[in-house]
């Protein structure tokens, strides 16, 4: 008969391989014949020191522990003795292996399986925004509006736009400066007051901005709140109809 061959490294540690050499002989845990199961390993680990496995020394000592049972069993027994029988601690150790074994089984099959998942239900959390219950004078605007005149007259650069009142009169309309303020809130929804103003906007072209502003909060078109972080008015639409 043909000596089977066994890659060590298949299996789990040396109950891994006892426990398959039980299975493949149809035997009990609990009634292993000692004899043939031991000679069946000593085959399997033939060879073993000069293999790569990393714990070669639990199968040696697995090894040794069979043929002290295995010369315990075959020794003669005096008629009235009740010692424990030899394989019983090895049955035991068997028994809690394949255990274990067969749960991790279980689990490894069922890793991704709906049925043994639990989801906790979503839960919509709602964050209500405080209303805005401050109440802002004209004057209020009129000292932040002075505020970005001051600091445009602080610019050591003069603007291109600087010499209109000398060579002429400059023209904007409220309703153009409307129109801009609109597009502006269409693409960011929440505007400084500030940015209402950019750098190369002239003079005539701010107060027509800043006279839009006040246009468009008295016909209740957008709001003016007052953002402490910011240290500046926060201009926001509420609809907007051109």
């Amino acid at each position: 008969m043909e000596k089977m061959q066994y890659k060590l490294e298949s299996f789990n540690g040396p109950l891994d391989l006892l426990l398959h050499l039980i299975t493949k002989n149809k035997v009990s845990i609990w009634d292993i014949p000692i004899v043939e199961i031991t000679q069946q390993y000593l085959e399997a680990i033939e060879g073993i020191e000069d293999s790569a496995l990393e714990d070669t020394s639990e199968f040696l000592v697995m090894a040794a522990q069979l043929l002290y049972i295995k010369s315990k069993m075959l020794l003669p027994k005096p008629e009235e003795d009740d010692e424990e029988d030899p394989r019983e601690d090895l049955a035991r150790r068997l028994a809690e292996y394949k255990l274990f074994k067969e749960a991790s089984q279980n689990l490894r099959r069922n890793e991704f399986s709906s049925r043994y998942m639990f989801f906790k239900p979503e839960e919509k959390i709602e964050f209500p925004l405080p209303e805005y219950n401050r109440h802002h004078e004209v004057d209020e605007l009129l000292e932040a509006f002075a505020a970005v005149i001051a600091r445009r007259e602080r610019r050591k650069k003069p603007e291109k736009k600087a010499f209109f009142g000398i060579v002429g009169r400059e023209k904007v309309s409220i309703d153009d400066m409307v129109e801009k303020v609109c597009r502006m809130l269409d693409n960011r929804q929440r505007l400084e007051f500030l940015a209402l103003f950019p750098a190369q906007d002239s003079k005539p072209e701010m107060i027509a901005t800043f006279l839009a502003v006040l246009e468009m909060i008295k016909l209740d078109k957008i709001k003016a709140e007052y953002d402490n972080d910011a240290k500046d008015f926060i201009i926001t639409a509420k609809k907007i109809s051109r």
